[in-house]
């Protein structure tokens, strides 16, 4: 079919095509309120096609697998609209060998995702009985497609398996939430790791403390790093941002703008990640790129368009976004780890703030850095030990600056989502504000 696509494409008129294809067959196991509300199995698939014609791209997507004509017309029809185009769709290439599939996911049963689901959720209200969890596990198939005019073809299949619990307190006014979850290409037999991160969670939460309106230590947890630091600072390396003047790193390549301890790549080539793959959505082959080297600013991340724009190679960093059009995204971001476990950094900072959850981090000038939200789950420490749940708590700052100017300590990392491995991280300063 995506044969015919492009030679459709090409005697319309296009000078150049792309056709690409994905599906997806998830099957999700979901618990409400402690108990199990819906198990079923969904499939979705479409085709996107790209023209240039005229000099210029177009895009168009389906979900009707047969409607060639229609998916031809509607890129055509676009393209006098689109971009210029500033690049050739890639020729053939060599790709690497990713471990992305692993037959057991498939296979997994559903009787074995229920009891897993349903574990969870006991473990975790063990340790606290009135706590009210949902839960969800999940596995899933994708099959991608890939080829342009050029001669370029691409092909994989990716399994993806993730569970996760998350719990509600309500004591009069006072919300306590907690979870975690853990996903990978491989299928996950146990939850013993998220059970104890959500059970440290609730440990820690036991009592409430107060802290004072100020600039004090400050330690995200990974998960805390993951909700709060990493969007504002993955958007800094955008290849399109940094061209167009919108990034704080813009003309700033092999500057040590950071501290020297920290170090951060994008490797989508990690056996069993959810971002890992062969290749991009673009069929650009899949490659270890340092984003900072010892605190030096390294690469930026392209898509053939912008990196056409830039005068840049590409990086393999085209992702496949709705209509067909592709943006520019990170695959699996890895972040130099330390030797500390978080207990540790907590001795480390003595007194100060420990934030595991933010609400609201996306507000302010994301792409300067900017993150500021309310702590919807964080902990007070008191003379190196987690003395209790803190409440009206807000946090702000720069995710440069302190990586510039503030970094104590880098944690041991883990694996967050699935593509993002990351530590906790020790900051020597940051500005918190209390009510009361």
């Amino acid at each position: 079919m995506l044969e015919a696509i492009i030679e459709l494409a090409l005697r319309r008129g296009a000078q150049e095509a792309e056709a690409f294809y994905s599906e997806v067959e998830e099957t999700p196991v979901l618990f409400e309120a402690n108990r199990l509300k819906q198990l079923n199995a969904r499939q979705v698939s479409g085709v996107a096609l790209r023209v240039i014609a005229g000099g210029r791209l177009g895009a168009a997507s389906s979900s009707r697998r047969g409607d060639v004509e229609g998916l031809v017309e509607m890129a055509l029809e676009s393209a006098p609209y689109g971009p210029e185009a500033r690049f050739h769709f890639p020729a053939a290439d060599s790709y690497p060998s990713v471990q992305t599939y692993d037959p057991q996911v498939e296979s997994f049963s559903l009787d074995d995702m229920v009891h897993l689901g349903q574990g969870l959720i006991d473990a975790v209200r063990r340790e606290e009985p009135e706590l009210v969890c949902d839960a969800s596990v999940r596995r899933a198939v994708h099959r991608v497609v890939g080829i342009n005019s050029n001669g370029g073809r691409f092909e994989y299949r990716r399994t993806v398996f993730s569970l996760g619990v998350h719990g509600t307190l309500v004591r009069g006014t006072d919300m306590l939430f907690v979870g975690d979850g853990q996903a990978s290409c491989q299928a996950i037999r146990d939850g013993a790791t998220v059970v104890q991160e959500v059970v440290r969670q609730i440990l820690w939460a036991r009592r409430t403390a107060v802290v004072r309106t100020g600039e004090m230590p400050v330690v995200f947890t990974a998960q805390g790093v993951a909700g709060a630091l990493v969007g504002p600072l993955a958007t800094a390396f955008s290849g399109r941002l940094a061209h167009q003047g919108q990034s704080p790193l813009a003309g700033r390549l092999g500057e040590p703008l950071y501290d020297q301890r920290f170090s951060l790549w994008d490797d989508p080539t990690l056996p069993y990640r959810t971002g890992s793959r062969i290749c991009d959505d673009e069929g650009v082959a899949s490659r270890r790129l340092p984003l900072v080297d010892g605190g030096v600013v390294a690469h930026f991340l392209y898509d053939l368009q912008t990196a056409g724009l830039a005068g840049a190679e590409p990086t393999g960093h085209g992702s496949r976004g709705p209509g067909g059009q592709v943006g520019i995204s990170p695959s699996c971001l890895v972040f130099a780890e330390g030797e500390l476990n978080l207990e540790d950094l907590v001795r480390e900072v003595r007194d100060g703030l420990v934030v595991e959850q933010l609400m609201g981090a996306g507000q302010g000038n994301v792409l300067g850095g900017d993150f500021s939200g309310n702590v919807l789950l964080g902990y007070k420490i008191e003379g190196g030990e987690v003395v209790g749940r803190v409440k009206d708590t807000v946090v702000a700052g720069n995710v440069h600056r302190l990586l510039a100017e503030a970094l104590l300590a880098l944690g041991r990392g883990r694996w967050v989502g699935g593509s993002l491995y990351v530590p906790p991280i020790a900051f020597a300063r940051l500005s918190v504000a209390a009510k009361g």
